[in-house]
């Protein structure tokens, strides 16, 4: 009996650690993916720069030409689409997995419109920029957020119902938008037009200080209640007989994913299915083998980092990034929804 005992436990003990192991190592290739894509955005463009003078102007040094090319074209663009896609892939698979369910992208249920109708009001009626189009649309996308909550609520919330609570929402938000461009100026409209396509072709360092504020305070809180959050992804009963308490650990994971969201918008705009893509992206790779949040980052700013580069010199014409993404994502979103009705899945 006592050797059956320890043959158990040794088998949960070594099947923990083939699990970790294979988590980890899956995470180091999906960073190395990412470091490879934001090297080949530094290298290669309309011209090559080599590896040792791309290195060299990230030291300081003033090279002719390359210090331009690099450190003030492709540098700002590669580090603002790494750190918005991190922020986009952790935020929509924290709302999957709280909700159990791969349609409950902030893309889809209106968190992201929420947050863009609060940039586009700020852009063009309150003439803002910067910092203060983000702490609006911070504002603005956690109203909406806690709004589509509470309006779903019922003795708990279901995916279902949130999800189309949420679209609901989203589609009066968007004609909200709709109409604040038809009453706003011509450059205001213009600009506010071309942030509404997901874009980092203006980005500037200056930029990145938000985004990695946002992703170390909000991202740092996500990834410390990840347990929290695997619990979810069994069922309420389950994390609830496991001590954890359902709602306050929905609320705070929901604040902490707008926060990434409304940031990243405030910035580049909604770069459309970044965050619908990179959750079921994760959870293919991983298959219920370890916590989804890091594998998401990473896909998101993989994401990000190439479709901007496809966007800018691999196509007859130049496109922002959130064009390139929404030509990704749509279909799969047709795919996803016919799977999900045909067998009733969760993440």
């Amino acid at each position: 009996m006592i050797n059956n005992t320890e043959s158990t436990f040794t088998r949960v003990k070594n099947g923990r650690k083939y699990r970790s192991v294979r988590w980890a190592r899956l995470v180091v290739i999906l960073g190395f993916i990412v470091s490879v894509a934001f090297s080949i955005t530094l290298v290669l463009g309309q011209s090559f720069t080599s590896p040792s003078d791309v290195l060299s102007v990230l030291l300081g040094h003033k090279l002719p030409g390359a210090s331009f090319v690099v450190g003030q074209l492709r540098l700002p663009r590669a580090v603002i689409s790494l750190l918005v896609g991190m922020s986009f892939g952790m935020a929509g698979v924290a709302f999957q997995i709280m909700l159990r369910n791969p349609l409950a992208s902030p893309d889809i249920i209106g968190v992201s419109a929420g947050a863009t109708a609060a940039a586009v009001f700020a852009i063009t009626m309150l003439h803002l920029d910067g910092a203060s189009v983000a702490l609006f649309s911070i504002s603005m996308g956690l109203l909406v957020a806690l709004s589509i909550y509470g309006l779903s609520y019922r003795n708990g919330v279901t995916g279902t119902r949130l999800i189309l609570i949420g679209i609901g929402v989203s589609a009066m938000i968007e004609s909200i938008t709709v109409y604040l461009l038809s009453q706003a100026q011509s450059w205001d409209r213009q600009e506010a037009i071309r942030w509404l396509s997901g874009s980092v072709n203006s980005a500037q360092l200056s930029q990145a200080q938000p985004l990695l504020i946002s992703l170390l305070l909000f991202g740092g809180f996500l990834l410390s209640r990840s347990r929290d959050m695997e619990a979810l992804r069994m069922g309420d009963d389950t994390a609830q007989a496991l001590g954890i308490n359902v709602n306050m650990t929905r609320i705070t994971v929901m604040v902490s994913a707008v926060g990434l969201i409304a940031v990243g918008v405030a910035i580049t705009g909604p770069i459309a299915f970044v965050a619908f893509l990179s959750g079921p992206i994760a959870m293919r790779l991983i298959k219920n083998k370890g916590a989804l949040l890091l594998p998401s980052g990473f896909i998101g700013a993989c994401l990000v980092l190439t479709g901007d580069y496809i966007g800018q010199f691999l196509l007859p014409s130049r496109y922002p990034v959130g064009v390139i993404t929404g030509a990704l994502g749509a279909p799969y979103l047709i795919y996803l929804i016919i799977r999900v009705n045909r067998k009733g899945g969760s993440l």
